[in-house]
């Protein structure tokens, strides 16, 4: 008997007819001896509502109170769910995280787990029943209700495998696992069987949405196998693990790219120590996010320039910020440019093959597709180019490098 966590989206619970065919497929893994808990989203497009009703009552929601409202989405789907195995003669138990006993500290919208009291959940496995969980969710030592932010159901299915112990903790979306990059713009993309931990994090970094940074963060740092498969199909999906020899044959494992990228240059800074301090402080001050960073100093050594790239959604309030830094500073000038993308290459076999960032930058090349900035790592190479050669890239790249061939080196 194996101990298994699930965790089922928005999508898939977004009607009583989903959420019985969730029941179904739950009912399936408890029939086979399995203990089962299940954590579970809003229904698609709840959240939504309820930010739209918060809109509506006033502008400047208290985080708790909004706290409050926006986990009451979960809340109707762990009773419907539970209401429908017990239908299906599958004895269930549905909690929400505060009466799990989901520990988180008090940052209201984005809170942290810090701790799970497990004793509740055992009992009610040891007694037969499936135990649903509302995901999203949790209390701080106040008994306040918390809500964990963007991805927090997979850290709540996470966090619970690993509080239990759980053989694995599959997460299942409306995707059939990850796959080599977006079939939506390479209808050839394959279906990767496993990844390692490390290549999810930095596909997720790098703007694969199939999972959420924090919750494979999660579960490698607590060894969690995590699978990620389709609600609505039957498959094995992508078991993502640690690295292990026959990992290292792969030389990519994936192409990840990010369409919310904005990209701001200031020219002419007087090229003293502490000078990026000086240029990046304020941004972060305002709680924007950098990601690429670019400097060129002059040949005479004086002045030298920046180039960083921002959230798409952060373009216009950083550039209101650098023009204010750059007149302090007494730079030349300051441009940007919101119609730029990230691709990235992703693959632990780049630790023991050389070449990648060349046979890339040749192939882009040989398309007309001009780089603007380059990132590396040991494991990734980054470039941003202009956005119209967006899918032209990616399909250019996963053909150069095979992808649609298992085995690929």
């Amino acid at each position: 008997m194996a101990l298994i966590v699930q965790k089922y989206g928005g999508t898939s619970v977004a009607s009583p007819e989903r959420i019985g065919h969730v029941a179904d497929k739950v009912a399936g893994w408890r029939s086979k001896g399995n203990d089962v808990v299940v954590v579970v989203s809003a229904m698609s497009g709840e959240t939504d509502r309820l930010l739209s009703l918060a809109g509506a009552i006033t502008d400047s929601q208290s985080p708790r109170e909004l706290d409050v409202l926006l986990a009451t989405g979960e809340q109707v789907t762990i009773a419907l769910l539970s209401m429908a195995l017990e239908d299906r003669g599958c004895p269930a138990r549905s909690y929400t995280g505060a009466q799990v006993h989901i520990r988180t500290d008090s940052a209201h919208n984005k809170a942290r787990i810090r701790g799970i009291e497990d004793k509740h959940i055992h009992t009610d496995l040891a007694a037969g029943r499936v135990v649903v969980v509302a995901g999203f969710q949790g209390a701080d030592d106040h008994g306040n209700i918390t809500t964990l932010g963007r991805g927090g159901s997979d850290t709540t299915a996470v966090a619970l495998a690993a509080a239990l112990k759980a053989d694995e903790c599959q997460i299942y979306t409306d995707v059939a696992g990850v796959y080599t990059t977006d079939p939506r713009v390479v209808p050839e993309a394959r279906l990767l069987d496993r990844i390692t931990f490390e290549e999810m994090l930095e596909m997720a970094s790098l703007g694969s949405r199939v999972l959420q940074i924090r919750s494979v963060s999660f579960a490698g740092r607590y060894n969690v196998p995590l699978r990620v498969l389709s609600s609505f199909e039957e498959g094995e999906g992508t078991l993502i693990t640690y690295e292990d020899e026959t990992m290292e044959q792969a030389l990519i494992s994936g192409i990840a790219f990010n369409r919310d990228e904005a990209k701001l240059t200031i020219v002419g800074v007087p090229d003293t120590p502490g000078v990026a301090h000086r240029l990046l402080g304020p941004i972060a001050k305002a709680n924007i996010e950098v990601d690429m960073i670019l400097q060129n100093v002059a040949p005479d050594g004086t002045t030298t320039d920046f180039t960083f790239t921002v959230n798409r959604n952060d373009y216009k309030k950083a550039l209101t910020i650098l023009e204010k830094t750059a007149k302090a500073m007494g730079a030349r000038e300051v441009s940007g440019d919101d119609k730029i993308v990230k691709i990235s290459l992703v693959g632990v076999g780049m630790r023991s093959h050389a070449g990648i960032a060349s046979t890339m930058f040749e192939a882009l090349a040989n398309e007309g597709v001009n780089i603007r900035m380059i990132s590396t790592s040991e494991i990734k190479v980054s470039v941003v180019v202009d956005e119209k050669y967006l899918e032209l890239g990616v399909r250019t790249l996963h053909d150069t490098f095979k992808l649609a061939q298992p085995d690929s080196i």
